[in-house]
C-alpha cells in the first residue's frame, strides 16, 4: 500500500504550519552547528594531515566557494520543480557528504567530501526561508522565521562546546559522523511532513547561461573576501577576481535582460523593500562578522587568554542572538517590522560602542555586556528584516528571494572579516607597524579600540537606512 506525501493526517491539523517550521529548523540547527564545529578542528587536522595552515583553510574555504555558487541556481531550480523535494534531497547529499568527511583517508578526499557536504547546504539553504514564507500564514510569519534564526543561534553556541567534547573524547572525524543521525530524521521529516506545491502551468526553462555567468562572480568576490587580507588586495589574483566581478556583472545583466526565465528576476531590484533589506543584511553581517573576527585577536594577542576562555566571550555573542530572535518575530507579527529592526540596530550600536570604550580600559565584564549587546541586537533585527524581504518577493520566486537573502549574509560574513583585518591593519600602520607580529601592545589596544568605533559608525549608517527605507506599514 503506498503512502501519499506529505502525511495527510498532519498537513490538514490545524497549526500544520508549526510542524513545517520545525522541520526546517532540524536544517537550520545541522548547518549552523557545523559551521561553528568545523574551524574548531582545523589546527588539529593540519597536524594530522601533516599539511600546512594555508592548506587545511581549503576545509573551510571549498565548502564555502561551492556553496556560494550553487545556492541561487538551486533556489530558482526549486522554484521551478518544487522546494519540498529539492530541501529532502539537500539533506540526504548533506548527510552522505558528512559521512564522507569523516571518513576521508586523505586531504583531497577530504576537500571533495566537502564540496559534496556544500551541494546539500545550497539546496537546504536555497528553501529554508521560502519553505517557511509559503507555507506560514502572515499573520505568523516573523515568529516563524525569528524560531528558524533562534535554532541557528543555538546551533552555533552549541558548536564550539559539542566540537570540543566530541574532538577531545572521540577525535576530530566524529564532528562530521555527529551529522548523520540528525540528517537521517530530517531527511525522513522533509519527504513526510513539507508541503507539496501546486505543479506551474508553464514549465519554465533553466536559465543556463546565466547560471554559468552568476556562479564565477559569486566564487570571485567570496574568495577575494577570504583570503585577500592574505595574498594581498594587490596580488595578481585577486586583480583577476575584480575583473571577473566587474565583466561578470556587466555580462550577467545583459544576459538576463533577454531571456524569458531569468534565474534572478531583475524585477526584484525595482523592489524598494528587496533592495534596502537585502543591503542592510549585507551590512549587519558586515558588523557582526567583523566583531567576531578582532575580539579573539584582541583576546589573545593582548589579553593572552586561551582558546577555551576565548571561546567562552564568543559563544555570548549567538547566545544573545538566539535570545532575541523569537521575540523579534512576534513583535513584528504584531506591530510591523521597522520597530524591531530600529531597536535591533540601536542595541548592536550600543554593543559595538561598548567594545570600542572597553578596548582601551578592558573590564572583562563589561566586555562581555557588549558582546552579547551585538548578538542581541542582531537577533533582534535579523528576522524582522528577513519577514519584511520574503514578504515583498512575489511567490512564485521565493526559492530565489530566499537564495539571494542568504548570499547578502554569506557576502556579509566575508566583508566583515575584510573589513575587521584591513581596518586593524591600517590603524596599526598610523603607529608605523607594518609586520603586524611585530607590534606592541600599547599599539595595537587603540587599534582595536579604532576598528570598533568603524564599526560602530557602520552600524549607524544602518540605522539610518532603516529609519528612512523600511515599511511603516504591518509586515505583510
Amino acid at each position: 500500500m503506498s503512502v501519499k506525501l506529505p502525511l495527510g493526517f498532519i498537513c490538514h491539523k490545524r497549526g500544520y504550519h508549526w510542524f513545517v517550521v520545525a522541520t526546517v529548523c532540524i536544517g537550520a540547527f545541522m548547518a549552523a552547528l557545523d559551521s561553528s564545529i568545523v574551524n574548531i578542528a582545523l589546527p588539529i587536522m593540519k597536524r594530522d594531515f601533516h599539511t600546512h595552515m594555508h592548506v587545511i583553510e581549503w576545509v573551510s574555504l571549498s565548502y564555502l566557494l561551492t556553496l556560494a555558487a550553487l545556492i541561487v541556481p538551486f533556489s530558482r531550480i526549486s522554484d521551478m520543480f518544487g522546494r519540498r523535494w529539492m530541501y529532502s534531497i539537500g539533506f540526504f547529499v548533506f548527510i552522505v557528504g558528512s559521512f564522507f568527511c569523516g571518513f576521508a583517508p586523505t586531504l583531497n578526499v577530504l576537500f571533495v567530501s566537502r564540496i559534496l557536504q556544500a551541494v546539500g547546504a545550497a539546496m537546504l539553504q536555497a528553501n529554508s526561508v521560502s519553505i517557511i514564507t509559503a507555507s506560514t500564514p502572515t499573520r505568523d510569519r516573523g515568529k516563524a522565521i525569528g524560531i528558524q534564526a533562534s535554532a541557528q543561534g543555538i546551533g552555533l553556541s552549541l558548536g564550539p562546546i559539542i566540537g570540543g567534547a566530541l574532538i577531545t573524547m572521540l577525535g576530530w572525524k566524529w564532528i562530521f559522523y555527529v551529522n548523520v543521525p540528525v540528517g537521517i530524521i530530517g531527511t525522513i521529516l522533509g519527504a513526510l511532513l513539507l508541503p507539496a506545491e501546486e505543479k506551474p502551468e508553464e514549465r519554465e526553462k533553466f536559465d543556463f547561461f546565466g547560471s554559468l555567468v552568476l556562479a564565477p562572480i559569486l566564487v570571485a568576490i567570496i574568495y577575494v573576501l577570504n583570503v585577500g587580507g592574505q595574498i594581498g588586495w594587490t596580488a595578481s589574483i585577486s586583480v583577476v577576481c575584480y575583473g571577473v566581478t566587474v565583466f561578470g556583472v556587466l555580462g550577467f545583466v545583459l544576459i538576463e535582460g533577454r531571456v524569458k526565465y531569468p534565474i534572478v528576476d531583475l524585477s526584484l531590484f525595482r523592489n524598494r523593500t528587496f533592495i534596502y533589506g537585502n543591503v542592510t543584511t549585507v551590512l549587519s553581517f558586515t558588523v557582526m562578522y567583523a566583531v567576531m573576527f578582532l575580539a579573539p585577536f584582541y583576546l589573545d594577542n593582548v589579553h593572552k587568554l586561551n582558546a577555551l576562555r576565548v571561546g567562552l566571550f564568543l559563544m555570548v555573542i549567538p547566545i544573545g542572538m538566539a535570545a532575541l530572535t523569537p521575540i523579534s518575530g512576534i513583535i513584528a507579527d504584531k506591530f510591523g517590522a521597522k520597530l524591531p529592526t530600529v531597536a535591533g540596530m540601536l542595541i548592536t550600536v550600543i554593543g559595538v560602542g561598548m567594545l570600542s570604550i572597553f578596548t582601551d580600559k578592558f573590564m572583562a565584564g563589561l566586555f562581555t555586556v557588549g558582546l552579547f549587546f551585538v548578538g542581541s541586537g542582531m537577533g533582534m533585527f535579523t528576522p524582522a528584516n528577513n519577514s519584511t524581504i520574503m514578504g515583498s518577493v512575489p511567490h512564485g520566486r521565493l526559492s530565489v528571494g530566499g537564495g539571494m537573502l542568504n548570499m547578502s549574509r554569506t557576502l556579509g560574513m566575508g566583508l566583515g572579516v575584510a573589513l575587521g583585518g584591513l581596518t586593524y591593519q591600517l590603524f596599526l600602520r598610523t603607529f608605523g607597524v607594518v609586520i603586524e607580529n611585530r607590534a606592541t601592545v600599547t599599539q595595537m589596544i587603540p587599534s582595536f579600540r579604532n576598528s570598533f568605533i568603524v564599526l560602530t559608525v557602520v552600524t549607524i549608517a544602518i540605522v539610518v537606512i532603516v529609519s528612512i527605507f523600511n515599511h511603516q506599514s504591518h509586515t505583510s
